[in-house]
């Protein structure tokens, strides 16, 4: 029987069906691309039969593709000719004309735009669904697939590359944060503490050390009654023993291992020298991700941090990087800064030796922090040349008035942020 003979009923009936057909081939298309293919990984490793048949034929998207664009071009062509059929028969020759024009206005409305609206909101849904019939119909049709494949892939090869294909599947570190930040359902404490681990690559250890003039050390000279006394008083665990200057150490002294002698007998210098480690120096451009792993390569929790000179610049210890990554361990790190003290204007008045990434992490702000590590080098900086009197400058959208210079540092400064004094 042709198709001039089927009744009128018939060729609608064929039609809907076909739109049907071509609304599955439409929708799986977008549902198959749009998948999360981190997502769609885990699945695949959680055993889902869904996910896990969806994974093996995204491995191949040229083949997938082949397939349901072989389906979807075939029945909506097949459903044009009926179409084309059914518009000569009611229309007579106008049909011809007119019947294109409607199958395409229906076809791009339910068979198109609506399907693939819906797969791009639940991708998951029709995908997991709709592999149950593209696997079977992939094995049947392979010999034809594999033909249009064969020649796509020549006429694409010059513009496309496997490699390419490949780095397109990867994330990159500003892609990376995007997903933690936005689309990672986690609590927000999590996704900071993920981005501080990423972020590590870009500070170094010179950036959260501690500065040499702030190091508390034993200098071995002094009289052993007085290393007694700074050892019973320290805040610190460990601590670095040095001849002279601070430049000069000799070891890194823990005072857990010091605890086990003290009540015994009287300890002598030698003593104490025997109970140290040999320092362990750390080159100032050294990338916090990198000292990590060196710390723990070395069983070590504190470094000397040197320049390229091997001159000390300060310490840094596996705490400050942990810190970088979790936060302060105080509970207020603004409060256990004395060298921070609001006003009552609203302002902070802030000794010109603080850490600028210290004065950011407490007060909230964004210091820029890619040149001098210090207030007092911020400033310096800015103005470009010592002051020689007070004066006030705008760094950003923060006003410094310098209010303190000595030995020609800047010793103390007020800042406020300039919304704040426009108010």
């Amino acid at each position: 029987m042709s198709l001039a003979e089927l009744p009128s009923w018939a060729l609608f009936a064929a039609i809907l069906i076909l739109t049907l057909l071509s609304a599955y081939f439409s929708s799986s298309e977008t549902a198959m691309m749009a998948l999360n293919r981190y997502r769609l990984r885990h699945l695949a490793k959680k055993k889902h039969l869904g996910a896990r048949k969806a994974h093996r034929l995204l491995r191949r998207p040229d083949r997938l593709l082949g397939v349901i664009l072989l389906g979807n071009n075939f029945v909506n062509f097949l459903a044009a000719s009926l179409g084309t059929v059914l518009g000569l028969r009611l229309l007579g020759d106008s049909g011809i004309v007119l019947a294109p024009i409607a199958m395409t206005v229906f076809f791009l409305v339910f068979a198109e735009v609506a399907p693939k609206t819906v797969a791009a909101h639940v991708p998951e849904r029709l995908a997991f669904a709709s592999v149950h019939l593209l696997d079977p119909l992939l094995k049947a049709l392979r010999p034809l697939v594999w033909f249009i494949n064969a020649i796509s892939n020549i006429l694409v090869r010059p513009f496309v590359r496997s490699r390419e294909a490949a780095d397109e599947a990867r994330l990159t570190a500003e892609e990376l944060h995007t997903v933690v930040r936005e689309g990672a359902p986690i609590p927000k404490a999590r996704q900071d503490m993920m981005l501080s681990i990423l972020d590590l690559e870009k500070v170094t250890v010179n950036d959260i050390m501690v500065p040499r003039d702030e190091v508390v050390g034993i200098d071995i000279d002094d009289d052993m009654g007085e290393i007694l006394r700074l050892l019973a008083n320290s805040q610190h665990t460990r601590l670095p023993v040095f001849k002279d200057n601070i430049n000069n150490v000799l070891g890194m002294l823990h005072l857990r291992r010091l605890a086990r002698h003290l009540g015994q007998r009287a300890m002598n210098k030698a003593e104490l020298m025997q109970l140290t480690r040999e320092p362990y120096y750390v080159p100032e451009a050294t990338p916090l991700h990198t000292q990590l792993l060196n710390f723990k390569r070395e069983k070590r929790r504190i470094a000397l941090v040197v320049d390229e000179y091997g001159d000390l610049l300060g310490i840094v210890t596996l705490e400050d990087i942990l810190e970088e990554i979790v936060g302060e361990f105080t509970t207020n790190f603004a409060s256990s800064m004395p060298e921070i003290a609001p006003q009552k204007d609203g302002s902070y008045l802030i000794d010109g030796g603080a850490m600028l990434r210290d004065i950011n992490r407490a007060l909230g702000w964004a210091l820029p922090i890619g040149g001098p590590k210090t207030l007092n080098g911020l400033v310096l900086e800015t103005i470009e040349t010592i002051p020689e009197a007070s004066l006030c400058v705008r760094v950003e959208d923060y006003l410094i008035e310098v209010l303190q210079i000595q030995d020609n540092l800047v010793k103390h400064c007020k800042i406020r942020k300039a919304e704040d004094a426009a108010q």
